[in-house]
């Protein structure tokens, strides 16, 4: 056995180091098979010589400012490179001039960091081999008391207090990489702004029959009967439809007006022509299922159901609000229009939670 497996407790005491540290047996004549223990210690010179551990400073620092320098340059790329241009970049061929940025700078980035922190702890931070005895699994109070104390020292070896230029590029160089992950998320889209507030609705537009695609007179809509309409101006072939008619889409109803329930209701009808979103307020389905009798509607996607007579109140479904009501007239020819845009959002209840 050799002292390596001895207890230290039960090593010599001329085997003990000043450290309370099992000294390593020296290999010799009578015991050729000790370890012969670690070759002199050859000191880098960055270790004596402090105008080279300078230069080692400058090149760490070098490098972290690289990556924020990348990471800058991965944000500007991002937003200012259009993503339909292409480059030549042999011998890839034409490829993506945003991508190519992109990946380019990124990948500096990620390399000046890791180039760093090797360069730091290659040339300035301490490589002195030290031999220690193998110790029991389970974790005596000494040393757990020997791992803090060992901690501290490379802490205090790896000279971030003392190396600032070092430490504030290091962090700077982290705190500015994160960034890139952030810019990504353009890729969600633009923010909408106020644009789910609003619709096409607006005052004197007329209700143009989505079937017909002509303009709604009230003799049109007869008692108990269901029409959808939508802006006048809104056509199947524009760019945006489907955006605006999802948010625009209507739905009459004619009621009898001593069945409408809600006055407010009642005053924002003409002779009993209601109009509601079709946009169901709990994910946005296309409400289209009408029972005459109960004037309910009923939203097809998680059966959702909605009071028309009683201000289009939910009474079944996980809805979370009432379907919004559009103010209607009749203008001069006897046509319906718009006396306005909706008071509230459309579709999910986004606006209720702040």
């Amino acid at each position: 056995m050799s002292s390596q497996d001895i207890p230290e407790e039960n090593l010599p005491a001329e085997q003990v180091d000043e450290h309370g540290h099992g000294a390593v047996a020296l290999a010799d004549e009578t015991n050729p098979f000790a370890d012969p223990g670690l070759p002199p210690h050859e000191h880098r010179i960055q270790d004596i010589d402090e105008r080279a551990a300078k230069r080692s400073e400058r090149v760490v620092a070098m490098l972290f400012t690289l990556s924020m320098l990348a990471t800058v340059g991965f944000i500007a790329s991002y937003v200012a490179i259009p993503r339909d241009k292409s480059i030549f970049v042999f011998p890839l061929g034409h490829i993506s001039a945003l991508n190519f940025a992109l990946g380019m700078t990124l990948g500096v980035a990620l390399f000046a960091i890791g180039a760093g922190a090797v360069h730091w702890a290659r040339t300035l931070m301490s490589d002195v081999e030290i031999a220690d005895q193998r110790h029991p699994i389970e974790a005596e109070p000494e040393v757990k008391a020997k791992v803090l104390a060992d901690f501290k020292e490379g802490a205090k070896e790896s000279a971030l207090g003392r190396r600032k230029l070092i430490r504030n590029t290091m962090f700077g160089a982290l705190a500015l990489f994160p960034l890139s992950g952030v810019m990504l998320l353009r890729d969600l889209g633009p923010l909408p702004g106020t644009k789910l507030r609003h619709t096409l609705w607006s005052k004197g537009k007329l209700l143009v029959n989505m079937n017909t695609n002509e303009p709604l007179r009230a003799s049109d809509v007869a008692v108990g009967s269901l029409t959808f309409a939508k802006p006048e101006g809104l056509e199947e072939h524009d760019e945006d439809f489907q955006l605006q008619i999802a948010k625009a889409a209507l739905m009459i109803v004619r009621l009898q007006p001593e069945n409408i329930k809600d006055k407010r209701e009642l005053a924002w009808s003409h002779e009993g022509i209601v109009a509601y979103s079709k946009i169901c307020t709990h994910v946005g389905c296309p409400i289209s299922l009408y029972e005459q009798q109960t004037h309910h509607v009923l939203c097809p996607c998680h059966q959702s159901t909605f009071d028309l007579s009683d201000g289009a109140r939910v009474i079944f479904g996980p809805a979370g609000h009432a379907l919004p009501q559009l103010r209607i007239g009749v203008n001069e020819q006897g046509y319906l229009e718009a006396l306005g845009d909706f008071e509230e959002p459309v579709g999910p209840a986004f606006w209720e939670r702040g």
